[in-house]
């Protein structure tokens, strides 16, 4: 697999951009330009990419295509078919996006409705529509696994690829998304070779973080950095390095330079204990 993470040194030119991708040691990289790039400009990070053996793991749609709000829903339906019609002209590993929420006030929730068969469908509807209008032949749209909403586990995930039924669609893993109670806390090392065996072959592109469990009455659960909580890296680490070996395992959600170092030497550390190339 390939490790990644956001790029933090100031950057010129696609030529740029990908020494600074080799600078921090990376592998694999979020796609840089925007939507409104023209083709020069995208064939540009292309060549750079390929040239200094980086991956394109992901172009990003972060918005609710299910929101309660039709003005706001429409709104990023379309994000969505920009950013993967994007990622379709970069040939990225995939374009991912969480699926929503119903919530009218948060636009990746929780909402009681979002785990509700009426969700699930316009899930799928929506998904359906997007890609149908971009029809990618070089990209897979995905949807982000995560704790409150469609796809919440490896089955609801294999629902979803049976309902919408299209090629286009493929799996995107983030395996802390799912430690959503103490069970899972405790067996996530099995939690997370549930979903490696049973979405594997199609997992397009994976997230890196980590999770711990507080000391409280109440569950209360917490997103930290890589090496600070209990993910079992190794079930992770080992079950990826059995698929593809250009899956990207992109870190996220760290607020400094220092830290994506610190997580990105623990997760080179587990991976070097079992012989694993990053």
């Amino acid at each position: 697999m390939r490790l990644g993470g956001p790029i933090f040194e100031k950057w010129e030119g696609a030529e740029g951009w990908a020494e600074a991708v080799k600078n921090a040691d990376y592998r694999a990289a979020y796609f840089p330009a925007s939507d409104d790039a023209d083709d020069e400009t995208i064939q540009s990070f292309i060549e750079a990419a390929a040239a200094a053996d980086i991956v394109i793991a992901e172009v990003g749609a972060w918005s609710n295509p299910i929101s309660p709000n039709n003005e706001q829903r429409d709104t990023a339906i379309q994000l969505n078919k920009n950013r993967l019609a994007l990622a379709d002209k970069a040939g990225a590993r995939c374009c991912v996006n969480v699926s929503g929420s119903r919530s009218p006030e948060s636009w990746y929730g929780p909402s009681p409705d979002d785990l509700t068969e009426a969700t699930f469908d316009l899930i799928v509807e929506t998904v359906q529509e997007i890609i149908d209008e971009v029809r990618p032949t070089r990209t897979h749209y995905c949807l982000e696994t995560m704790p409150w909403s469609y796809p919440d586990s490896a089955d609801s995930y294999l629902r979803l690829i049976e309902a919408i039924n299209r090629e286009e669609f493929a799996v995107h893993l983030d395996p802390t998304n799912l430690v959503c109670s103490p069970q899972r806390f405790a067996n996530n090392g099995e939690l997370i070779t549930e979903c490696l065996e049973k979405l594997g072959p199609q997992i397009r592109s994976c997230h890196a973080k980590d999770i711990s469990l507080s000391n409280e009455l109440m569950v209360h659960l917490d997103e930290v950095r890589p090496g600070l909580g209990s993910l079992d890296y190794r079930a992770f680490l080992g079950g990826l390095n059995q698929l593809d070996p250009d899956i990207p395992l992109m870190m996220e959600h760290l607020p400094t330079e220092e830290e994506y170092e610190q997580a990105g030497a623990y997760i080179r550390s587990v991976a070097s204990e079992m012989g694993i190339e990053l």
